[in-house]
């Protein structure tokens, strides 16, 4: 079992070293090994060169990096990381520290017990640490979740969260669209309607960030996801 750990990075000079360290600190169970693939989403910030010098400092890691010539959005990084990776299974990762890597045990266990084809690592069950943000977010969110909920016949608790594991040979095969933060609702609308998909939730930490600490996401984001979530299950 080979696990690929895929980074959409855009201007994260600041947290990228920090993640990698984190990453190649964890020890996976079910004996997994493990690859990092890094796509860097045309920042503007010292993101590549703080990657490129992190690899040549760690040449026996399995790190990739890919450089998009403009910048095309969280989705496009995914398809990208999606193509290059080899693993049997894919887990997206964010940059920016939100979500610990520690935790892939976490996501993992069903898998490597034989129960799960997707595992999505929800922020709102469990009794794992998470930052008290915005109300409105958490409002936002749940909204979407429900929404895509009513479409998909699912019973998520997080569809928007970042930690998504998924059995690499029925991610390659969806045929994804979304560049951007459409990424969530897309790919669970597709999920759902793959048969005896067997889908499953574990409770995860959330260490959020604030717009000043450098959270992208905004209301138009939230927009967008009622429109991918209209457009994937009922007219896609």
């Amino acid at each position: 079992m080979k696990l690929s750990v895929l980074i959409p990075v855009y201007n994260e000079d600041k947290t990228i070293s920090v993640l990698l360290d984190k990453i190649l600190s964890v020890k996976l169970i079910g004996n997994s090994s493990i690859e990092i693939i890094v796509i860097n989403d045309y920042s503007t910030d010292n993101t590549k060169q703080v990657v490129e010098e992190y690899i040549k400092d760690h040449s026996d890691s399995h790190i990739r990096l890919y450089n998009q010539d403009f910048n095309q959005g969280k989705g496009a990084a995914i398809h990208i990381g999606i193509q290059k990776a080899s693993g049997s299974h894919i887990i997206i990762q964010d940059a920016d520290l939100e979500y610990n890597p520690e935790e892939y045990n976490i996501l993992l266990q069903p898998v490597v017990d034989g129960f799960a084809d997707v595992v999505y690592g929800s922020r709102f069950m469990g009794g794992n640490p998470h930052r008290i943000l915005f109300f409105w977010h958490s409002i936002g969110n749940k909204f979407l979740t429900s929404l895509s909920n009513m479409l998909t016949n699912l019973n998520l608790t997080d569809m928007e969260t970042c930690y998504k594991l998924f059995d690499a040979q029925i991610l390659k095969k969806l045929n994804l669209k979304e560049k951007r933060f459409g990424f969530e609702p897309e790919v669970t609308a597709k999920i759902s309607r793959i048969p005896n998909i067997r889908v499953y939730e574990v409770g995860i930490s959330y260490y959020g960030r604030t717009y000043v600490d450098g959270k992208k996401i905004g209301w138009r984001d939230g927009i967008h996801a009622i429109y991918c979530i209209l457009r994937y299950n009922i007219f896609s």
